[in-house]
């Protein structure tokens, strides 16, 4: 590749060796040696590219002749920046400088220009850099966006350049070309385009360099004058409609060198009809605006082409859909050439007589329940009810039960869908279904999520509700489920065979209360884990209090994820990486774990989330069931007393009925003992990023984004677990384990999370979040119902003893309960809202 891109006209190559699975040092160090021995590569200049600078470092120690480090910035304050530049120097390399301080990445000429400034003093007067070696970044941002705000970014990057080259003498500018294209990925000649035209006009206002390949620019002036002009427009801010005139004309540009798309495909040749359905089945949108305007124009009522082809396409992907003929990533991709279609008829619509007409089969309104902000699952089953024919409203998450129905008696709903993730949701559902009672409604409602189960919507829903409640598991039961409620033929049978299901488990669950935990309380406490205190010292953390972390790279947790929760959510089972080898799912599988690496490269290399970490080790002592958080070690007046739960279920003999508690050493033992909390996301800036796929009525990238980012907030939580135990704490300095060792939790210690199985308690997050102030150093908030937001993110507790291990509570009595709520001063009514959803019974 370094060859190619040389023999391609390249005056630099830029080295970058940043990937989770490599030992990124090593890789570079081997990569730069063997490049020094080729003569047709060594004759140009080597940039060591990475954000870690210990690789970094690594390279410098071996590159031949004069490097150039990409790159260096004031985001960690000037110390580190004057650390950093004074090796740069020592090794005689010259710099790249990015337009970075401590408040964030400049995206303002005044902004950029000022860091610059501030850099080119410190360097020159302070370090002793001479300004030839500095290389300055000021941030290639993407545009055409569909955001308003990104639409300058082109500009403001050519404006900055001027007033650097002629403000900071001998400095020279840089920057990553293909940033300024992303909005056009996947259509390369508008790419090498827009490139061509952005390096024309950058080069005339100074631009010394900039990372691109080589070996796809094309010549400005051989560029087809209509593209070159939309570029233009485009690069320059100079039409308030630019991004939509190039928008529209790169659908007739693909294939080699920027010429019009000109490939002989034989399903171009079938009637438009069969051409709709062929693009919506193999979810192919290069073309669906040309041939939804032909099927209009052939068409009496545009309204037509929806209830027609497009309907007759969707029903098709439906039937593939329901036989497991396609599955679920294909049928979103579907959705995104079904919602292309129809928002370009949209306006055609309404300035007919067909404006206010009612979509086939039914409208549904759909809600993540106050106090839940997960929404992967439900923006999943709207979308493929809009593919079999159902007008979705989807409010969103957070929504309040008066939103709820109002918007479904001001829009005609024929259902409701309500969906959460959290165990407070639980009782949330059980209130809007008394509300729908008490406000007279007849809609069926249907009740789906990861906490919700078909025990619960039988024994605390149902009954508040005289009309159908429907338990609906994942999206691939929701059409069925839908279908039969909005069709009087099979509505009636099908509501009486969920009232049987109903009653039957309600009558199981009246049977099963009757039955007691086999421990008592005092029995259960009787039987704790006790380890042997005396034979176990435990370690002092390294670095005790509160640490943050704000914008951590999100390079370093690419090694840490664990992909098959990821497949999870888009309804696949089997495990990870054997599912992309599978003989029935195989295929799309693949397809889906491509597109989601392409994104995660692009979401890294733009920097479009931001990870943010708090962590905290204090001293600590157990008493009892709780353990007590101090401030020093005085261990004096508790910073914070958290409360757990102790397992009560029968046991054999030998094993103990575990609470958390028991894995910290008690006061009254002497020992000084430790524990931990942390609260990571991987969320921040996410919003945007959804928001402008789902202007471009793109689901499927929105959803991959949202579940990517879950995956890096998982990834995060492990990463900084691991630097717990081998550095921040230090308990387990020499470990060295492969991340499927991580994912089998074969690690020492445990970071158990309030609300899930050990302590199912969510109300004990707003103790972590005192402790850390985690609101304020990782940016991550708390509902009403003690959900986090972002959504991709995790929190919980670190326990350090070699014994612990992760248990789940299971059923506990009444004295427990009554116990409990003494602790956490709480009423047996508080008791009964916070704990029942989570065990899962009536307290």
């Amino acid at each position: 590749m370094a060859r190619q891109q040389v023999a391609n006209g390249a005056q630099m190559i830029d080295v970058n060796m940043d990937e989770g699975m490599l030992d990124s040092e090593a890789a570079m160090v081997r990569f730069l040696n063997l490049v020094a021995a080729e003569p047709d590569i060594a004759r140009v200049p080597v940039m060591i590219d990475s954000s870690k600078w210990s690789v970094i470092e690594a390279g410098l120690q071996c590159v031949q002749g004069k490097a150039v480090v990409n790159s260096i910035s004031l985001k960690e304050g000037e110390q580190r920046f004057i650390e950093h530049a004074r090796a740069v120097r020592r090794y005689g390399a010259a710099a790249v400088i990015m337009a970075f301080d401590e408040q964030g990445q400049a995206d303002s000429v005044e902004r950029r220009v000022a860091i610059c400034q501030r850099a080119y003093r410190i360097l020159t007067e302070r370090v002793g850099f001479a300004p030839e070696d500095i290389i300055f970044d000021p941030n290639i941002f993407a545009i055409a966006t569909g955001i308003e705000e990104h639409n300058g970014y082109g500009l403001a990057f050519i404006e900055a350049t001027r007033r650097i080259k002629a403000e900071l003498p001998h400095a020279l500018v840089s920057g990553g070309v293909s940033n300024v294209s992303f909005s056009f990925r996947g259509n390369d000649p508008v790419r090498e385009a827009m490139h061509s035209v952005f390096l024309y006009h950058a080069i005339a206002a100074g631009m010394d360099m900039g990372i691109v390949n080589a070996g796809q620019l094309g010549v400005y002036e051989q560029l087809d004058p209509p593209l070159r002009e939309a570029c233009e427009d485009v690069v320059l801010n100079r039409r308030a409609d630019s991004t939509e005139r190039l928008l529209e004309m790169a659908a007739r540009y693909k294939g080699e060198g920027g010429a019009r798309r000109s490939e002989d495909l034989e399903w171009r040749k079938l009637e438009v009809g069969k051409r709709l359905e062929y693009a919506l089945v193999k979810g192919i949108d290069d073309y669906i605006i040309a041939d939804t305007e032909e099927a209009r124009q052939r068409s009496p009522r545009p309204l037509d082409v929806i209830e027609g082809p497009l309907m007759d396409g969707m029903n098709v992907v439906g039937d593939l859909f329901g036989s497991g003929k396609m599955f679920l990533p294909q049928v979103v991709k579907s959705a995104r050439v079904m919602k292309r279609a129809v928002a370009y008829l949209v306006p055609y619509i309404e300035q007919g007589k067909d404006a206010g007409a009612r979509r086939a089969n039914g409208r549904i309104v759909v809600a993540t329940v106050k106090g839940d902000v997960h929404d992967i699952g439900k923006n999943i089953v709207g979308v493929v009810l809009q593919c079999n024919n159902f007008e979705v409203i989807d409010l969103g998450v957070m929504v309040p039960c008066e939103k709820i129905l109002e918007t479904a008696r001001r829009e005609q709903a024929d259902l409701i869908g309500l969906s959460g993730l959290i165990t407070p949701s639980l009782d949330e559902m059980v209130h809007v279904s008394r509300e729908m009672q008490r406000q007279g409604f007849e809609l069926p409602l249907l009740i789906g999520g990861a906490t919700t189960s078909p025990a619960h919507t039988s024994v605390k829903i149902a009954p508040q509700y005289r009309s159908p409640v429907v338990y609906v598991k994942d999206a691939s039961r929701a059409v069925g489920v839908c279908q039969t409620l909005t069709q009087p033929a099979q509505r009636a049978a099908f509501i009486a065979r969920v009232s049987a299901e109903h009653e039957r488990r309600r009558e199981q669950h009246a049977a099963k209360k009757v039955k007691v935990p086999e421990a008592s309380l005092a029995a259960a406490r009787a039987n704790r884990v006790q380890p042997d205190w005396s034979a176990h010292v435990p370690l002092a953390p390294r670095v005790p209090g509160v640490q943050s972390f704000d914008d951590y790279p999100l390079s370093s947790l690419l090694g840490y994820i664990d992909w098959m929760p990821f497949f999870n959510a888009w309804e696949f089972g089997g495990k990870f990486p054997d599912i992309l080898t599978d003989p029935v799912v195989g295929e799309a599988a693949s397809n889906l774990y491509a597109d989601a690496r392409r994104l995660l490269k692009t979401l890294i290399a733009e920097r479009w989330l931001k990870v943010a970490a708090v962590l905290g080790l204090f001293p600590a002592n157990s008493v009892g069931d709780d353990v007590e958080i101090y401030a020093s070690e005085a261990r004096r007046e508790p910073l914070a007393t958290l409360n757990f739960l102790r397992q009560q279920k029968g046991k054999p003999d030998g094993q103990p009925h575990v609470c958390l508690a028991d894995y910290v050493a008690p006061a009254a033992s002497g020992v000084r003992d430790y524990f931990g909390a942390f609260a990571v996301t991987a969320g921040i800036g996410i919003e945007q990023h959804v928001a402008r796929f789902e202007r471009a009525h793109d689901d499927y990238s929105a959803i991959i984004l949202k579940a990517l980012a879950d995956r890096l907030a998982e990834a995060a939580a492990e990463h900084f677990h691991e630097r717990v135990r081998r550095e921040l704490w230090g308990y387990a300095a020499d470990e060295s384990l492969t991340n499927e060792q991580l994912v089998r939790e074969e690690y020492r210690g445990i970071r158990p999370a309030p609300g899930y199985p050990a302590c199912p308690d969510h109300t004990e997050k707003a103790k972590l979040w005192r402790l850390l102030d985690v609101e304020r150093n990782a940016g991550v908030s708390l509902t009403d119902s003690y959900a986090m937001y972002p959504t991709a993110a995790v929190s919980g507790w670190y326990i350090a003893h070699p014994q612990a291990r992760y248990f789940a509570l299971g059923k506990i009595d009444r004295d427990q309960v009554e116990d409990y709520a003494r602790r956490k001063g709480w009423t047996l009514e508080e008791a009964q809202r916070w704990l029942a959803p989570s065990l899962g019974y009536e307290v």
